[in-house]
């Protein structure tokens, strides 16, 4: 018992205001469909918030904002270097079809 009552427990407000930003940015990216914003701005709009909502979900509710700042290179590190590849594959086939247009087509 005496293991429980040494550690540090977060006060359940910390966890009611992360509920209520959650809350808020869903209602947004709701909001969003139910205006039929289009194009890339949708897009990004819903990512952003997609993101947010991620970011809030991992660090307090998975406590990643209170371990060391190691664990959370090896949490966070693997999936922006793969974001940055997708970037770059991105980048390199717009690359390759422009190239195919100006060389190939008659």
């Amino acid at each position: 018992m005496a293991a429980i009552s040494e550690q540090k427990l977060h006060p359940i407000s910390t966890y009611l205001k992360i509920w209520s930003l959650l809350f808020i940015l869903s209602s947004f990216s709701y909001l969003v469909d139910f205006y039929e914003v289009q194009s890339y701005l949708r897009w990004t709009l819903i990512l952003f918030f997609m993101f947010a909502k991620a970011g809030l979900i991992v660090a307090f509710f998975m406590h990643l904002k209170w371990e060391r700042l190691a664990l959370i290179y090896t949490v966070l590190l693997p999936p922006i270097a793969i974001l940055v590849f997708i970037a770059l594959m991105f980048i390199e086939a717009n690359y390759v079809y422009l190239s195919r247009l100006l060389y190939f087509v008659n």
